[in-house]
């Protein structure tokens, strides 16, 4: 058993001496033996119940959510410390000092004229602080485990920086249109649809982008409305 002491209110440093104490030799038996890849799922969803805290702009919901998410990242770094590789204060070592570089207008004698040359200059500092030669190493970057929406809409993001990207309305439409036509030629002659939905999906993300909406939200917006229709429909 562990004397751990009462407090009227933890703080960071308790948060993370009670998950060494878990992970510990007279720890928790579940705690002691999780590995990065058994907690994956976990950290997904707690990310996940933030983000719906978030939405719901419920404040106690968000501290709780947040708690969660802050634990899911010093378990990771306690997985780590233990094998000898990085602790939580290399994390946070890190994480500052790739703030601080690529924020040279704030940190450093650097001044940008509005928030679309700082945005320019993030990419370019990202660039290059990852080595990536052009925007195809940017593209090639982008997390692949995003949403399908999201990660499309970044990849036209990075090819927009090189002035590859599809601004023009009339273009949009026609590129909407021809991908559902596909998708609709290829579900008639029952051929497998995979590669034409990917198309629609892609074009309607230009779509997206061109009208200022998150394509993410588009879609949950649309199964909210569903749903209500369908309740409405079942009453």
């Amino acid at each position: 058993m562990v004397n751990f002491p009462g407090k009227e209110r933890y703080n960071g440093e308790d948060l993370r001496q009670v998950v060494e104490i878990l992970r510990g030799e007279d720890g928790c038996p579940w705690d002691k033996v999780q590995t990065h890849a058994s907690i994956r799922r976990e950290l997904l969803e707690e990310c996940a119940e933030l983000c719906e805290a978030i939405d719901r702009n419920d404040p106690d919901m968000m501290r709780e959510e947040l708690g969660d998410v802050w634990l899911q990242v010093i378990f990771h770094a306690s997985i780590e410390a233990q094998q000898g590789r990085f602790d939580l204060d290399d994390v946070a070592d890190a994480e500052c000092r790739k703030l601080i570089s690529r924020h040279p207008h704030v940190f450093a004698r650097c001044q940008v004229a509005d928030l679309d040359e700082e945005l320019t200059m993030w990419e370019e500092l990202k660039r290059a602080e990852k080595k990536q030669s052009g925007p195809a190493d940017a593209m090639d970057a982008v997390c692949r485990t995003l949403p399908g929406l999201w990660r499309a809409e970044k990849i036209q993001k990075k090819a927009a920086h090189d002035g590859t990207d599809l601004t023009d309305p009339a273009l949009v439409a026609e590129r909407v249109s021809a991908a559902a036509e596909n998708l609709g030629q290829a579900l008639l002659a029952g051929e497998d649809p995979g590669k034409a939905l990917g198309e629609l999906l892609f074009a309607a993300v230009y779509a997206a982008r061109l009208s200022g909406t998150d394509p993410e939200a588009a879609l949950h917006a649309r199964c909210e409305d569903y749903i209500r229709a369908y309740r409405h429909s079942e009453e």
